[in-house]
């Protein structure tokens, strides 16, 4: 786009702003984010998924088609969420399973501090230790509201009353203050009730019109996904009875309601790597009295870390007023106030994703560190250790990747075939660069990286990507990246994974399988 008409698009943009002006009083927040579940979803035109409450936020608001996490596990996606910054602006934070640095702060303590009522319900931030700098524990989601239980519907399903949970927390909330509050489900983690997509939630394993490359096609997995989609539905129902509560007390048109994920979906090359299933996540918001418009796709990329500017802009507050590190995220309310599908704001052309250490099971509990950017429906990354196993070591079973049946069938078809397929993609050692070209290979199977006719893109990719990383001050632009490997791991019982399973100790990995543990090294 030439520099005239970006900044025609740009006034544009600013006018239809000032049209749809948000309401003077600030809004209510219900942040609603699911456990490990990718962009499937019926508004997505997914099948084999029910999710009608998430349907409607996206019918009544905006459906997002392009928002990414930055970091695809669970502790440096959710302090992406509450800083505004990338994970390798985070120091230890970008880790998994770390000690949060209390230099940073959340928009949950921001607007506590600035007279809101915040609270959540079961999985906050974490896991992990946050600790305030005089060694308190910090109430980074709020208040906790888990009293209320229900009967699960599968062995796999956690007993949290999230609904329940939510009404109690309206219950205690003024109503002479706004409040904000983080629904924050365990599904659709693992594990699963194997079959109950099927035994319980009446699906049938042809529902699934297609099964991603990297995976076997066959009922174990297709069983497998739906499980994952019961668990999803799970987390929609208690959705809708939240806005049904908002509702019933004449508070929804004031709301505004967030649904996502922490990132995509619990499968091998999924959750814990960098492609489209990984940090590519459902993204829906809906706000009857500040959203201009209804039932809006947008196709701009937006990232985590626009999610605490946007917060802390629809509650009133100056950035600099609220003690947050400086962000480079930007508020959503210029996509908010403009009725129209589409490319809303043309400077949102892109997105930086990326890793460092998540789970251990490498020699020094070392990462696999990672930095992308996705484009124009391009993926291009770089894989700084590419010596390195990306799933951790096979010997020690693949730790970051949960144990389910997808992985054992690939594990145990490699065992039989060294030379199967999907075992490379899953979790084989990866080259330095990968770039795909995601309009054609959403899957991720075919890297152009070698290519000749995509060398002009790469480098611009790059560039693009590296001049970001350099302006945020990330320590593997300047040489500095073995310090995220050197930032201690926050769970005492598993430091030293490696060297201390291969000398013969038991130590406990409840998140794999014994059979995961290759019985030798592969090199």
């Amino acid at each position: 786009m030439s520099s005239s008409r970006l900044l025609v698009s740009l006034l544009l943009l600013l006018a239809s702003a000032a049209l749809h002006a948000a309401p003077a009083a600030p809004p209510n927040i219900l942040f609603a984010i699911a456990d490990d579940w990718g962009a499937h979803a019926g508004a997505y035109g997914t099948k084999w998924v029910r999710t009608p409450h998430f349907d409607r936020v996206a019918r009544e608001g905006i459906l997002f088609r392009n928002a990414y996490t930055p970091n695809a596990k669970c502790a440096p996606s959710r302090a992406a969420i509450l800083t505004g910054r990338n994970s390798w602006q985070l120091k230890e934070a970008a880790n998994h399973l770390c000690y949060f640095p209390p230099e940073f702060k959340g928009w949950g303590e921001a607007l506590a501090e600035n007279g809101w009522t915040v609270g959540h319900t079961t999985k906050g931030w974490g896991p992990g230790v946050a600790k305030n700098a005089a060694g308190q524990p910090r109430a980074m989601t709020g208040k906790a509201f888990n009293d209320r239980k229900a009967q699960p519907p599968t062995s796999g399903i956690g007993n949290s009353d999230y609904a329940g949970n939510f009404d109690d927390f309206l219950a205690a909330a003024s109503p002479d203050k706004p409040w904000a509050f983080w629904y924050g489900a365990v599904e659709p983690h693992r594990g699963y009730e194997f079959g109950s997509g099927v035994a319980k939630g009446g699906k049938k394993l042809s529902d699934i019109d297609r099964v991603p490359a990297f995976w076997p096609d066959n009922e174990t997995t297709r069983h497998d996904l739906l499980d994952y989609a019961f668990e999803i539905e799970h987390f929609d129902t208690h959705l809708g009875r939240m806005l049904a509560a908002l509702e019933k007390r004449g508070l929804l048109a004031n709301t505004l309601v967030i649904v996502t994920a922490d990132h995509g979906m619990p499968f091998p090359r999924g959750k814990g790597s960098a492609y489209e299933y990984s940090n590519h996540i459902p993204f829906a918001a809906m706000w009857p009295a500040g959203i201009a418009g209804r039932g809006r796709v947008a196709d701009d990329y937006i990232s985590f870390i626009d999610l605490a500017p946007t917060f802390t802009e629809v509650a009133g507050l100056a950035w600099a007023k609220t003690g947050m590190a400086e962000s480079p995220g930007r508020s959503l309310t210029d996509i908010f106030r403009v009725d129209r599908s589409g490319q809303i704001n043309p400077a949102r052309d892109h997105v930086l994703i990326g890793m460092e250490r998540h789970d251990i099971g490498r020699p020094g509990d070392v990462g696999y560190p990672i930095r992308g950017i996705v484009k124009g429906g391009h993926l291009y990354l770089e894989n700084y250790e590419p010596s390195r196993w990306p799933a951790c070591n096979p010997e020690t079973g693949y730790l970051n990747v949960d144990a389910s049946p997808t992985k054992s069938f690939i594990l145990d078809a490699h065992r039989a075939n060294p030379a199967d397929p999907f075992w490379a993609l899953c979790f084989g050692r990866r080259p330095a660069v990968e770039f795909y070209d995601l309009k054609t290979d959403r899957d991720c199977v075919k890297n152009l990286a070698t290519t000749p006719a995509t060398a002009a893109q790469r480098s611009a990719l790059k560039a693009t990507m590296e001049t970001a990383l350099k302006a945020q001050g990330d320590p593997r632009m300047f040489g500095q990246g073995a310090i995220f490997d050197r930032y201690p791991h926050s769970n005492n019982a598993n430091i030293n994974f490696y060297e201390r399973y291969i000398k013969g100790e038991k130590i406990s990995a409840g998140w794999v399988l014994p059979t995961d543990f290759e019985k030798a090294p592969l090199d």
